[in-house]
């Protein structure tokens, strides 16, 4: 079992441990809570500072960005300026308004951080305003506040400017901030940063938001601004009541555990409001392998990972986020799937240019660090199964528009005719496409899905031709994606690797999980890709240098795929490993180390929490 040298998911012992103040730079991955309204993110650290943040969407510059460069990123910090000081902090119910609460020998504060709602869980207000309450509950503590915006990822150290009483800008390029405090910061323009030495006494609330403005907007919002604006305890009301009312209106699942009610919410939290769009990660170039090269932007809406996690969203009970990703990808490719791309800014842009970022050391040295995504480009051929998997969890029974029909037919014959091309697959591997298995199958797929669509519905449909694709697509993989010696299926046609997205295969229904082919290919997959309790996505040269993580989703993939084959003992020893490396706040990351000595890539990952939902509520079963 990994060693996470961790505290407790506070919510699955419903105790919240305290654990020392520790200010120095680059805390670990998992000191990190997520803050998000579904348009804006931030990263809250335990130390109360607030490093990462892109405003006015999950995909844009950062504002604070101290998480890629201690020293250029730019932060927003409120924290103790006295010590010993002790820490503890949860989420608010079901909820994503973070509490922290500090400890002195002489006091005690208690600090909300959240993106305010307007109290209507279909309504978000759009109004970028990133809230920071702090309540003294007990004696007294003294604090130091210091607000260091920096834009273009620490590129741009921007115009700080008072223009009231506790009403500040900060201004540069294409951003602006509108700043306000109850307790008057003051300007260092030098040093580019507000701050402030105060003490707060029993009863005693400081309050800072910072909303997002654009430029040419910043005199007349600094000019309407009213008092009653910088009123946060009431926002704060608001954002709670939208967020219980979002899980009380969808959550169905019987009795869900607290991971996956966690595992909801950051879902949720990472759903794009404005567009329907579902960012793969709230961040950029967190390594998979420390002080390593792999380190990507998942800021992006994946095609594959979004429809995953509108599944699991689904099978929950939530059900508006599958409706609105479908209108965001049909779209964005313009209606046509010969335009189809595999992943999209949340605005649904297409062109992701990939830029390396060479101002900044990256995080704990790990460079480069890259904005934008290369992968955008690939041939990955899965994304049209995944496209028609989304069709067949909106329409099974419900009636489909006839544009929205001609669009699924051209994905579907898309797929009928490319099936054969060899692809960069799952992974996106960076070196020479392959002949992927798990690439094919989604190709068989998107047939099947395409099938059944018509005959549910009597949509007109080319049939034998999709149904001769279907039957050469198995063919292909049980002569060449299989190896009949072992028994067991292979990462890529005539390549002896395993590859553990071969476990997704029952999850689409192109075999049944207790099929001994599956039995074996799991049992395989396991032996070989078993690291420290947890599992590697696979094991062969990609082209890049440095060994990466064990890929946390893929242990999910496993417990799921034993949980079908009635393993549920040792379904439950997978799964409890991979919930083992979350954080004391129910977060998971991307990957974790093999050694169990902490957290790697982006975070918290999409694909990880979707892969718990879909693993506890197999094992659960129905």
């Amino acid at each position: 079992m990994p060693r996470t040298a961790r505290a407790p998911f506070a919510c699955e012992a419903h105790i919240v441990s305290w654990r020392p103040f520790d200010p120095r730079p680059y805390p670990p991955i998992g000191d990190y809570g997520l803050i998000s309204d579904c348009e804006s993110i931030a990263l809250v650290g335990c130390n109360g500072s607030i490093d990462w943040c892109c405003m006015p969407q999950m995909d844009a510059d950062s504002s604070f960005g101290r998480l890629l460069d201690w020293a250029k990123g730019g932060h927003c910090s409120i924290a103790p300026s006295d010590g010993p000081v002790r820490v503890q902090r949860s989420y608010v119910d079901g909820s994503a308004v973070l509490r922290t609460c500090f400890e002195a020998a002489g006091g005690r504060v208690e600090m909300h951080d959240f993106f305010a709602m307007n109290g209507h869980p279909r309504r978000p207000d759009g109004s970028d305003h990133l809230a920071r309450v702090v309540r003294c509950t007990g004696g007294h503590m003294a604090l130091r506040v210091e607000v260091a915006p920096r834009f273009d990822f620490g590129a741009i150290e921007p115009d700080l400017r008072a223009v009231g009483l506790g009403l500040y800008t900060a201004c540069g390029s294409n951003k602006g901030l509108l700043i306000h405090c109850n307790a008057p910061l003051a300007v260092d323009r030098a040093g580019g940063r507000l701050f402030r030495e105060l003490a707060l006494s029993q009863g005693e609330v400081l309050e800072l938001s910072i909303r997002f403005v654009r430029p040419e907007a910043l005199p007349l919002a600094a000019r309407r601004w009213r008092p009653e604006d910088g009123q946060l305890q009431r926002r704060l009301e608001q954002t709670l009541h939208w967020w219980t009312t979002w899980e009380r209106e969808g959550l169905r699942a019987a009795h869900p555990d607290a991971h996956t009610r966690r595992s909801a919410v950051t879902l949720k939290a990472l759903c794009f409001e404005r567009t329907g769009a579902i960012a793969a990660a709230a961040t950029t170039s967190l390594p998979e392998s420390p002080g390593g090269v792999r380190n990507w932007d998942y800021r992006f809406s994946w095609l594959r990972d979004s429809v995953l996690a509108v599944r699991a969203l689904h099978a929950l009970g939530f059900v508006r986020e599958a409706d609105r990703f479908r209108a965001f990808i049909e779209r964005s490719a313009a209606g046509n799937a010969g335009q189809l791309q595999l992943m999209y800014g949340v605005d649904g842009r297409r062109r992701l240019t990939e830029v390396a970022l060479d101002h900044l050391e990256g995080w704990r040295g790990a460079r480069p660090v890259r904005v934008g995504n290369a992968a955008a480009r690939q041939n990955q051929l899965d994304i049209y199964g995944s496209l028609l998997e989304l069709a067949w969890l909106s329409h099974a029974d419900e009636p489909i528009d006839p544009s929205y029909w001609e669009f699924l037919v051209d994905a579907v014959d898309i797929a009928c005719s490319r099936w054969r091309e060899p692809d960069h697959g799952i992974w996106e591997m960076r070196d020479a496409p392959r002949h992927f298995v798990h690439s094919k199958a989604m190709c068989w797929v998107a047939a099947d899905r395409g099938l059944r669509l018509a005959q549910r519905h009597g949509l007109p449909a080319p049939a034998p031709r999709w149904q001769a694709a279907q039957a050469e697509i198995r063919q292909a993989i049980d002569r060449h994606g299989y190896d009949a010696g072992r028994g067991v299926f292979v990462q890529a046609f005539g390549e002896p690797h395993p590859d553990a997205s071969l476990l997704l295969l029952p999850q689409f229904g192109y075999l049944r999980h207790d099929d001994p082919r599956m039995v074996r290919t799991a049992d395989w997959i396991r032996q070989e890709l078993e690291r420290g309790g947890l599992l590697l996505r696979y094991d062969r040269p990609d082209g890049l240098r440095d060994p990466e993580g064990a890929f946390l989703p893929c242990s999910f993939w496993l417990a799921e795929c034993l949980a079908g084959q009635g393993r549920r003992a040792e379904a439950l020893r997978w799964y409890g490993r991979a919930c083992a490396c979350a954080n004391d706040l129910g977060l998971f990351p991307e990957e974790f180390a093999h050694d169990g000595s902490g957290m790697l890539g982006n975070f918290p990952q999409l694909l990880t929490h979707l892969s718990q939902v879909t693993a506890r509520l197999a094992i659960d079963g129905p």
